[in-house]
C-alpha cells in the first residue's frame, strides 16, 4: 500500500517538474490517459520520462519498504496492474503501443532494479560488535 502511494506521489512530483512547466494546467489526464504518452511531442516525452523516473524511484521504495528480493516482482506487478485498471476506468483500454512499451519498461525496471538492490542489501556482511564480552 505504501509503495503504491509513494509511487504516485513521486510520479506527481516528476510530472509537476517535467510536464507542469510545459502545459497551462496539470490534470489527471497526464497520469491515466494513454493518449498523453506520445513520442511525437515534447510534452509526451516529458510524460514518458516522468513514468520512467518514477519506476527508478519505485525500486528504491521497494528496497526500503519490501526489503525482500523475492517480493519485488509481486509488488511491482501489482502496482502496474492497478495502474492499468485505473487507466481503463479513466480513459478506456490503452490502444497505444507506446503506452504498453513505457509501462512494460517501467515494470521491468522497477522489479529488476528493486531485486538487485534488495539482493545487494541481503548479501552484505553482518557487522560484529566490537564490544563483545571477554571470557
Amino acid at each position: 500500500m505504501y509503495s503504491k502511494c509513494l509511487y504516485y506521489l513521486t510520479l506527481g512530483f516528476f510530472m509537476a517538474i517535467l510536464v507542469g512547466t510545459r502545459v497551462s494546467m496539470m490534470s489527471l489526464v497526464y497520469f491515466f490517459d494513454y493518449a498523453t504518452i506520445s513520442i511525437s511531442t515534447v510534452t509526451g516525452w516529458c510524460v514518458i520520462a516522468s513514468f520512467i523516473l518514477s519506476s527508478v524511484a519505485g525500486a528504491g521504495f521497494l528496497l526500503y519498504l519490501i526489503e525482500r528480493a523475492k517480493k519485488c516482482l509481486d509488488f511491482a506487478a501489482t502496482l502496474y496492474i492497478i495502474h492499468l485498471f485505473i487507466c481503463i476506468i479513466y480513459g478506456g483500454w490503452p490502444t497505444s503501443i507506446t503506452w504498453w512499451i513505457v509501462n512494460g519498461t517501467g515494470l521491468a525496471l522497477m522489479a529488476l532494479l528493486g531485486e538487485y538492490l534488495c539482493i545487494k542489501r541481503e548479501l552484505r556482511e553482518i557487522p560484529i560488535s566490537r564490544f563483545r564480552s571477554s571470557v
